[in-house]
């Protein structure tokens, strides 16, 4: 099974770049998520973290 979709993707010229695109995404995304995380504020985190035990919000059903 492996070497006939190893064969197909052989055959589609260009199809080399789309491992370097994803994997560039990838990293990306987390470094400006690493960078967001180091520089959020303590406040923001507190109060977010907070949110599921407020119960001020909560409506009985």
């Amino acid at each position: 099974m492996f070497k006939f979709i190893k064969g197909h993707l052989e055959s589609i010229t260009g199809i080399e770049i789309y491992p370097m695109i994803s994997l560039l995404i990838f990293f990306i995304f987390f470094v400006v998520l690493f960078y967001w995380v180091i520089t959020a504020k303590k406040e923001y985190i507190t109060t977010v973290s907070n949110i599921p035990l407020d119960n001020q919000n909560d409506t009985e059903i």
